[in-house]
C-alpha cells in the first residue's frame, strides 16, 4: 500500500482496537461473511458478541440479504447459539416493506415480489399484499403458520417459483394491472416467468415502482463458495425495462434512518463492520460511521489494496474474534 492508503486504511492492532472500542457505543454488523457463511458460524463471533454486549455495547446487524424476515433471522441466530432480537436486525426485507410504507403506497396496490419468503413475510406485516415469490410444500407449511390471522393471499401467490411461460403464436403473457410495485431481493427460484411478469408490471403499470433490496454481485449462501446475488436478479430486470431501481439496501443509508429513530445514538458513536467494500463499508461512510473491513467474507486483501480500489475503511483484519483478541480487560 502507498502512504496514503496506509493512512486511510490501518490494520487493526491492540492499540488502535482499544482507541476505536472507546469511540464507539453502537456495533453493526453485516451477517454473511462475517457473522456466518451459509449456516456454519465463523470461528470467534459468539465470544465476541458476548464480549461487546458485556462492556455496554449496542449491536445492530444490518443485512442485504432478503431471503428471510426480521423474524427468521432472529431464530438463526437462535439456532446457532446466540441470543439476538428482531429488534436488532435490520435486513433488506425489512427495508423493502418500510420504504413502501414510509412513502404512503397505496393498500389496494399489490406488490409483485421476485425474491423470496423475506420479503413477502414483511410486506404482509406492513399490511401490504405481495404476490409472486418462491415455491415449494415446506415453504407453504412454515409461512402458513405466519399468516393464520393474516390475509392468506400470499399462500396461493407463492407458486411463481415453479411456474413456466409458453412461447406459442398469439399467446399473450397476462399480469396484474393492480401491481403498483415491483421488488426484486435474492431469488434461488428466479424463472423466466417471474422475470416477464416483473418486466410487465413495469413497463406497462402506470406508476409501477421498481425497487431492490440490494445489488450484491455474490455472497455468501453456503460456506465453502460464494453464489450470485440479488444484483443477477435486478441486473435481468434493469436490462428488461431499461429502468434503474430504487435501492433500499446498503449502501443506501435508507435502513440509517430507521436505526437511528429506534436507538438514538450518533452514528460518528457508531462503527458498521462488514466484509464487502461497496455495500457495508459504503455504507457506513455514507453514514457517517467509523468502519472495520473484515476479510472473512467476499473482500480480500489484495482488493483492499488493489490501486483501482477508492472505497477505504477506517480499519481493517482478518476476522470479527479480532476485536476480542486484541483487546485486554
Amino acid at each position: 500500500m502507498d502512504n496514503e492508503t496506509h493512512n486511510a486504511s490501518q490494520l487493526l492492532s491492540p492499540h488502535n482496537a482499544r482507541n476505536l472500542f472507546d469511540s464507539v457505543d453502537a456495533f453493526l454488523f453485516d451477517c454473511d461473511g462475517v457473522i456466518w457463511k451459509g449456516d456454519a458460524l465463523i470461528d470467534g463471533v459468539p465470544e465476541t458478541l458476548e464480549m461487546l454486549r458485556s462492556k455496554g455495547k449496542k449491536l445492530v446487524f444490518v443485512t442485504n440479504n432478503s431471503t428471510k424476515s426480521r423474524r427468521q433471522y432472529a431464530n438463526k441466530f437462535r439456532s446457532l447459539g446466540i441470543t439476538v432480537t428482531e429488534d436488532e436486525i435490520f435486513s433488506s426485507s425489512f427495508a423493502a416493506a418500510m420504504f413502501l410504507k414510509v412513502n404512503g403506497f397505496p393498500r389496494e396496490k399489490k406488490v409483485y415480489v421476485l425474491g423470496e419468503e423475506g420479503i413477502l413475510e414483511e410486506l404482509e406485516l406492513a399490511g401490504f399484499t405481495g404476490i409472486g415469490g418462491p415455491f415449494t410444500f415446506f415453504h407453504i407449511v412454515r409461512l402458513s403458520c405466519l399468516l393464520i390471522g393474516l390475509r392468506l393471499s400470499s399462500i396461493s401467490s407463492l407458486e411463481d417459483g415453479t411456474k413456466t411461460v409458453q412461447l406459442k403464436p398469439n399467446s399473450l403473457f397476462e399480469h396484474d394491472k393492480s401491481v403498483g410495485a415491483v421488488v426484486v431481493g435474492l431469488d434461488q427460484y428466479v424463472n423466466y416467468y417471474k422475470l416477464q411478469y416483473g418486466t410487465l408490471c413495469i413497463r406497462e403499470n402506470p406508476g409501477c415502482l421498481f425497487i431492490a433490496t440490494n445489488r450484491d454481485a455474490v455472497g455468501h449462501m453456503t460456506d465453502l463458495q460464494e453464489w450470485p446475488g440479488a444484483g443477477c436478479m435486478v441486473a435481468a430486470i434493469c436490462g428488461s425495462t431499461q429502468k434503474e431501481p430504487i435501492v433500499v439496501g446498503k449502501p443506501s443509508t435508507f435502513m440509517m434512518d430507521f436505526l437511528l429513530q429506534k436507538f438514538h445514538i450518533s452514528t460518528s458513536r457508531m462503527c458498521m463492520v462488514g466484509d464487502r467494500l461497496d455495500t457495508d463499508i459504503l455504507f457506513g461512510q455514507n453514514a457517517g460511521c467509523k468502519t472495520l473491513l473484515v476479510f472473512s467474507g467476499v473482500t480480500t486483501q489484495s482488493t483492499l489494496q488493489d490501486p483501482s480500489n477508492d472505497i477505504r475503511p477506517d480499519y481493517y483484519t482478518s476476522k470479527v474474534s479480532d476485536v476480542l483478541n486484541l483487546l485486554e480487560f
